[in-house]
């Protein structure tokens, strides 16, 4: 699974025009899922995501994690993060997960970040969204459950 995280100071995505799900302060994440990718994958994301330290304390250093500031996750699936772009120059998005093995992994990731009793937010899988935000910072990280040790 492959992962953009945003911090965000407000974000929101709109299915035909109305509001699908809505955050504050928190995190934006674009997911996208391989057809590779097992609960597993998932389950490391998670404990990754909510706890990486990209919010400042006090200090205004990056000490603290959306767990500690209390902060809100709105998950985005998004498939084009699986592109093969090396060849030619229409990427190719034959290794994306199938929807009958996407939307399980996808519901399994959401339902495992609910666990954290943080406000989780989503759009609608395979639909035509319209996503907005505030990047704070910016602060924009990539992760990829395939690089983890």
């Amino acid at each position: 699974m492959k992962t953009v995280i945003q911090r965000v100071s407000e974000a929101k995505v709109k299915v035909d025009g109305k509001i699908a799900g809505e955050i504050a302060h928190g995190l934006l994440l674009l997911i996208g899922i391989d057809e590779e990718d097992e609960q597993a994958d998932a389950d490391w994301l998670v404990q990754k995501i909510l706890n990486l330290r990209i919010f400042g304390d006090q200090e205004g250093k990056l000490n603290l994690s959306v767990l500690d500031t209390s902060g809100e996750i709105l998950c985005i699936s998004q498939f084009t993060l699986i592109a093969d772009y090396r060849k030619g120059n229409r990427p190719s998005f034959i290794k994306a997960a199938k929807p009958e093995k996407a939307i399980p992994l996808f519901e399994y990731f959401k339902t495992e970040l609910s666990k954290s009793n943080l406000k989780i937010e989503s759009g609608i899988f395979g639909a035509d969204m319209k996503v907005s935000l505030v990047n704070d910072g910016p602060v924009t990280i990539v992760m990829d459950s395939k690089t983890k040790l």
